[in-house]
């Protein structure tokens, strides 16, 4: 993996705002428009699935960062389980729901690579770099 300066670059966050904007789109019409609860849980979930990894990454720490990863994993769970009730309540077409699903599973799937990158590389966020060397143009006052 290459050097990731802003958490927009990652994939795992890309495929979690593809997921918002399905999520959001889909809830948006229909019956689904109407169950204010299930709707606006769905909704919750999928935000909660970028706006952690974006969280965790701005940390600066890995070990902070894989803690925002495991709940943003988990709220990618926690749509997934939503949309079977939605399912079940009638809300989605087969389609609708599968479509849903997929972006869900891509998303846990990038989230959880991540994670295993980040429990097996040697490289700390930024938060744990020591200060290095002044360049050598700058000179410590008197």
């Amino acid at each position: 993996m290459g050097r990731v300066s802003r958490f927009e670059e990652l994939r795992a966050w890309k495929k979690a705002r593809e997921l918002v904007q399905a999520v959001y789109r889909i809830t948006s019409v229909g019956t689904f428009s109407g169950d204010f609860g299930l709707r606006n849980q769905i909704r919750r979930a999928a935000v909660s699935v970028m706006s952690n990894i974006a969280e965790g990454f701005e940390r600066g720490g890995d070990q902070e960062f894989k803690q925002f990863l495991a709940m943003a994993k988990g709220s990618a769970g926690e749509v997934r389980s939503q949309l079977y009730a939605a399912s079940d309540a009638g809300h989605l077409t087969w389609e609708e729901f599968h479509e849903l699903k997929k972006l869900a599973l891509e998303a846990t799937r990038l989230i959880a690579g991540l994670m295993r990158y980040l429990a097996e590389s040697s490289k700390r966020g930024n938060k744990y770099r020591p200060p290095g060397p002044r360049p050598a143009n700058i000179q410590p006052s008197p």
